[in-house]
C-alpha cells in the first residue's frame, strides 16, 4: 500500500499546485474581462482564502468521520473543475460563485493532502512530507509557465482552464484509489473533532500564520519592491519571485534529508533565522541584485516550515484522523489574508523599504517557536 500511495499523494499535490498556479497567473486577464477596479479585484481575491479556511475546517470534520482519502478523492478533481467555472463565468456574480467553489476546494484539498502526506510518513517510518510539498512547488512552476505561454495568444480563459482540467482531473481520478486509508478512533471514545486538542496547536498555528504573512507579502509585493524601492526594470523585478519559488522548491527537495539528519527543531530554527536574515537583507539591499538574492534566501528559509508544522500537529492528534492538521492548515489562510494588505497599508504611511521592515519580527517568530516542532508521542485519547 505505501508504495502505490506515494505516487497517488504526489499526484494530489501536483494537481493542486498546478490548478492554483494557472488561476493566479491569469488574474490580469480576469481583471480585464470584467473591467474590475483594483479595489474590486482585491475584494474578490480576498474571498478565496477566507472561503478556503471554511473548506479546511469542513474537510477536517469530514476526514475525521470518513477518512481523508474519501474527501480528497472528491475535492481533488473538484478544484480544476472549479477553475474551469471561473473561466466560464460570464458575469461578476457567477465569477463570485466560481471563486467560492475554488476556495472551498482549495481549503479541503490543502488539508486532506497534508493529512495523506503525514499518514504516509508515519506508515513508512521515515521523513517524506517535505518531498510532497516539493511536488506542489514544481507544479506551481509548471502551471505558471503554461499560463505564460498562452497569455499573449488568442486562447480564451475557458479553453485554457478546460485544457488544463482535461489533463489534471483524470490524473486525480486514476491515482485517487491508491490513497492511504487511515483508521479513525471508534465513535464511542468521542467524536474526532471533540477530542483533537486546540491549545497545544496554538504555537504551530502562530508559526504557520507568520510563514504565510511572509509568503503572501512576497507573492504580492516582491516585484513592486524591486521596481519601486530598488529601482529595477519590470523584467528584473519579476526575477524576485522566480528566485523565491525556485529556492523554495530546492529547499523542499532537500528538506526531508535535512530533518532526518538534524531533527525538526534545529532545521525549523535555522530556517526561521535564515528567513529573518533574508528580510533584514531586503531592508538593507543596495540594489536589485541584493533584493533578488534576499528573496531567494527567504524562499529557502520558509521552504520546510509548513510540512513540518503538519507533522508536529499530527503528533498532537489523539485520533490520528487528520483533524489537527486541518486546524493548523486554517492559519495558512489567516496569514495570507493578514499579509497581503500589511505592507501595502504601511507603505501608505512610510517608504516601501521601511514598510518591509515589519516582516523581520514576523519571520523571527518562526525561529523563536521552533521548539514546538519537537518530536513527541501522540496525545492519548480519553476513554
Amino acid at each position: 500500500m505505501p508504495r502505490s500511495a506515494r505516487p497517488a499523494i504526489a499526484s494530489a499535490f501536483f494537481v493542486q499546485g498546478a490548478s492554483f498556479a494557472v488561476l493566479v497567473t491569469r488574474i490580469p486577464a480576469l481583471k480585464d474581462r470584467f473591467a474590475l477596479s483594483d479595489g474590486a479585484l482585491a475584494a474578490l481575491l480576498l474571498l478565496v482564502p477566507v472561503v478556503a479556511g471554511v473548506g479546511s475546517v469542513g474537510a477536517g470534520a469530514l476526514a475525521g468521520r470518513y477518512g481523508s482519502a474519501r474527501v480528497l478523492r472528491i475535492g481533488g478533481p473538484a478544484v480544476p473543475l472549479a477553475v474551469v467555472g471561473v473561466g466560464a463565468a460570464g458575469s461578476v456574480p457567477w465569477l463570485v460563485v466560481a471563486l467560492v467553489a475554488v476556495g472551498l476546494g482549495l481549503g479541503a484539498v490543502d488539508a486532506t493532502m497534508g493529512m495523506q502526506a503525514v499518514a504516509f510518513q508515519v506508515e513508512v517510518g521515515r521523513q517524506a512530507v517535505t518531498g510532497f510539498f516539493a511536488v506542489w512547488s514544481l507544479a506551481g512552476i509548471v502551471g505558471a509557465l503554461a499560463a505564460s505561454a498562452v497569455a499573449d495568444t488568442s486562447l480564451s480563459l475557458l479553453t485554457f482552464f478546460a485544457s488544463c482540467a482535461a489533463l489534471l482531473v483524470p490524473l486525480d481520478l486514476v491515482t485517487g484509489r491508491h490513497l492511504l486509508q487511515r483508521d479513525v478512533v471508534p465513535e464511542h471514545a468521542g467524536g474526532p473533532a471533540e477530542r483533537a486538542p486546540w491549545r497545544p496547536l496554538l504555537g504551530l498555528a502562530a508559526v504557520v500564520t507568520c510563514l504565510f504573512v511572509a509568503d503572501s507579502t512576497t507573492s504580492n509585493w516582491s516585484a513592486v519592491y524591486l521596481t519601486d524601492a530598488l529601482g529595477s526594470s519590470h523584467a528584473t523585478g519579476a526575477l524576485a519571485y522566480a528566485g523565491y519559488a525556485t529556492a523554495m522548491l530546492g529547499g523542499r527537495l532537500l528538506g526531508d534529508r535535512a530533518v532526518a539528519r538534524f531533527g525538526p527543531v534545529p532545521v525549523v530554527r535555522a530556517s526561521g533565522l535564515l528567513a529573518t536574515a533574508a528580510t533584514v537583507g531586503l531592508v538593507l539591499a543596495p540594489g536589485p541584485v541584493g533584493g533578488i538574492a534576499a528573496f531567494t534566501l527567504l524562499g529557502l528559509g520558509l521552504s520546510v516550515v509548513l510540512p513540518q508544522a503538519f507533522v508536529a500537529a499530527d503528533a498532537l492528534d489523539p485520533t490520528r484522523s487528520g483533524v489537527a492538521v486541518a486546524r493548523v492548515n486554517v492559519f495558512n489562510y489567516v496569514g495570507f489574508v493578514a499579509g497581503a494588505p500589511l505592507v501595502g497599508g504601511l507603505a501608505e504611511l512610510v517608504p516601501l523599504r521601511t514598510a518591509f521592515a515589519a516582516i523581520v519580527p514576523v519571520t523571527l517568530v518562526i525561529a523563536l517557536l521552533a521548539g514546538r516542532f519537537a518530536p513527541r508521542p501522540a496525545v492519548t485519547a480519553p476513554g
